[in-house]
C-alpha cells in the first residue's frame, strides 16, 4: 500500500509545523478511508478500537437515548478529531458517527495514541482541548433546553451551525452540508412541526431561506436578536 501523502495533514492545526519525517511517521500509523453519505463510521456501544480525523466532508454524531429516541449531538467538520473514546477512558463509542456527505477519514488504532503523543508534544493537549470544547458545547445546549423558549433554541442552533460550517453565498450564509428540519428538531429537543412553523415564519420575515436539505441565513443579526430574546 503506498504511503499517505503528508499534505493530507500538513496544514491542519495540531500537525502544522511538524517536520516531514514526523508527518510521515504520524501517517504511517494511520489509514485513510472513504465513506459514502449516510454510511456509519462507528456505532454507539461498539468497541472503541480507533480514533479519527475528518479530512473532508461532514460527520453527524447521533446519540440514541434509553427510550430509543435519536438526538443529533453535533456535526464534525473538516480538520477535526473525533471518536476520542480512548482519551475519555471509555471502551466503547458513546454515539453513532454517520457521514452527512461523502467523507474521507483518517483512522488510527488506539495503540497509536501513545506514539502520537510522543511524536507530537501537543497532540494529547489538542485531543483533550477538543473534548473540553465539546463538553462545554453540550453544557450550553443543556442550559438552552432547560431555560430558553423553543424559538431561541432553534436560533442558537442555526447560528452555531453557521459559525461552525457556514459559507458565504450571494444572499447570505449557507450551512455547508445537507440539513433537514427533522435534523434541527433532533438538535433542539422539539418537533418537526414546530421547527417547520418557526422556519416558515423566519422565511416570511426575511431571516432565512430554505430548500431541500438547505438553510441559508439571510439576516444573522436578526437571528441573533431572537436567540438573545431581544426581538
Amino acid at each position: 500500500m503506498p504511503a499517505l501523502d503528508r499534505s493530507l495533514i500538513g496544514e491542519i492545526p495540531g500537525f502544522a509545523g511538524l517536520s516531514e519525517a514526523d508527518l510521515d511517521r504520524v501517517l504511517s500509523l494511520a489509514h485513510a478511508s472513504r465513506f459514502e453519505k449516510d454510511a456509519t463510521i462507528f456505532a454507539q456501544g461498539e468497541e472503541a478500537h480507533s480514533f479519527f480525523l475528518l479530512l473532508s466532508g461532514h460527520v453527524r454524531v447521533v446519540k440514541t437515548t434509553p427510550e430509543g429516541h435519536q438526538v443529533i449531538a453535533r456535526y464534525i467538520n473538516e480538520g477535526e478529531l473525533f471518536g476520542l473514546a480512548i482519551f475519555l477512558g471509555r471502551s466503547d463509542y458513546p454515539a453513532d458517527a454517520v457521514a452527512a456527505v461523502d467523507c474521507v477519514v483518517l483512522t488510527w488504532p488506539n495503540s497509536a495514541a501513545a506514539e502520537l503523543q510522543k511524536t507530537i508534544p501537543g497532540f494529547g493537549g489538542a485531543a483533550y482541548q477538543t473534548i473540553g470544547a465539546r463538553l462545554q458545547d453540550t453544557q450550553s445546549r443543556v442550559m438552552e433546553l432547560s431555560t430558553q423558549q423553543v424559538e431561541q433554541r432553534i436560533a442558537h442552533t442555526v447560528l452555531r451551525l453557521v459559525r461552525q460550517s457556514g459559507r458565504k453565498v450571494a444572499d447570505g450564509i449557507e450551512i455547508d452540508f445537507p440539513i433537514t428540519r427533522q435534523d434541527i428538531a433532533e438538535m433542539t429537543g422539539t418537533t418537526l412541526h414546530t421547527v417547520s412553523r418557526i422556519l416558515s415564519a423566519w422565511e416570511e420575515a426575511g431571516l432565512v431561506r430554505g430548500g431541500r436539505q438547505k438553510v441559508i441565513v439571510t439576516d444573522p443579526h436578526g437571528l441573533m436578536l431572537i436567540a438573545e430574546h431581544r426581538r
